[in-house]
């Protein structure tokens, strides 16, 4: 029995279609019933499956972030939370925290390996199960365990990253998805409670010099086994130390997941020194499709939430906003790795 304001499970819902078929007169309830378009019935799929950055895919209407909140109670939050994200960072905002310590990876002493995916909205890696790579430190009370690397990134330069700071975007945003280890048993559980999820966010410019790490993720072998929406590619031997800068200061809020069903539960940590993306590398992206290869081709770039209020948080960083230009110096700035012979090296 459905609950008061929910919508029909996606097994009984419609979606829009540009023909202007009719079905019995029916129209859909809430928001979307207002527009009373034509509709056709679409084969059964799961909520997970039903919402897009961009709501027109080849030919019906499949939710953007409008209406993530509305198709659906359980994604409520989307709607009406308080403490969503992304945001627009305003630095002049931001608590100086000096006790903040520095981040710390601990892999093992190993490196990692895993899956690379095309999942329709992002590309996706996902470490090995069996292999532990976990994140303590700076606004952390607890160890939080990798889940996942996403890919955020836009149709044009200096556009693409989900945060913004001083008003200002990135081309790409690589979003580390943690999830309290301590706490919880995994990452599902954890995205429904308190302390939960910690991500780490670090945005990627376009400059000559790319990134080690996302230069394994990008580069032509790997990145055109994953064209099209459900490919998937193993790869091995990654140093995950390579995609953090040699030094950096972070900036850290309380928020939510980015994607539905936009849960309140996610420490956020935005390192504030881009990494570079090569224009080939940012080329090659925008050539992977959302869809399947029956399907037409539409690229996966501006997979990006728009920017969501910030309200009454508070903004904390490890470095002084009242000396922007102050170099990072001493250990507070650079990231730890348990298990190597030392925190990284400062150039």
């Amino acid at each position: 029995m459905l609950r008061r304001g929910q919508l029909p499970p996606p097994a009984a819902l419609y979606s829009y279609t540009m023909m202007g078929t009719r079905l019995g007169g029916l129209c859909l309830l809430g928001v979307l019933a207002a527009t009373c378009m034509a509709v056709q019935f679409v084969p059964a799929k799961t909520y997970e499956d039903w919402w897009a950055y961009k709501e027109t895919l080849h030919g019906s209407f499949v939710p953007g972030p409008p209406f993530w909140g509305l198709v659906n109670s359980a994604w409520s939050l989307c709607a009406i939370g308080k403490r969503q994200s992304p945001v627009d960072v305003n630095t002049s905002q931001m608590v100086f925290d000096p006790f903040l310590p520095p981040l710390r990876l601990s892999t093992g002493g190993k490196k990692i390996g895993g899956t690379m995916y095309n999942t329709g909205r992002h590309v996706s890696f996902r470490p090995d199960p069996l292999q532990l790579v976990n994140v303590s430190g700076g606004p952390l009370l607890y160890s939080h365990r990798l889940q996942e690397l996403r890919l955020h990134f836009g149709s044009e330069d200096g556009f693409g990253s989900e945060h913004r700071v001083d008003g200002e975007g990135f081309s790409a945003e690589v979003q580390l998805i943690h999830y309290n280890q301590e706490l919880y048993p995994n990452i599902s559980e954890a995205s429904r409670n308190p302390n939960g999820l910690a991500v780490i966010s670090i945005f990627a410019n376009i400059g000559p010099s790319p990134n080690p790490f996302l230069t394994r993720l990008l580069n032509r072998e790997t990145i055109t086994r994953i064209s099209y929406k459900n490919d998937a590619y193993l790869l091995h031997d990654l140093s995950l130390e390579d995609l953090y800068p040699e030094t950096f200061g972070f900036i850290t809020y309380q928020g939510s997941m980015s994607t539905p069903p936009c849960y309140e539960t996610a420490t956020w940590i935005l390192i504030d020194r881009p990494i570079n993306i090569t224009s080939v590398q940012i080329h090659s992206l925008r050539l992977l499709s959302q869809n399947l290869p029956s399907q037409i081709f539409r690229s996966m770039s501006d997979n990006s939430r728009p920017l969501q209020p910030l309200l009454h948080r508070s903004l904390r960083g490890n470095r002084d906003p009242r000396r922007p230009t102050r170099r990072c110096k001493g250990s507070n700035y650079r990231l730890h790795v348990d298990g190597t012979r030392s925190p990284k090296t400062v150039v």
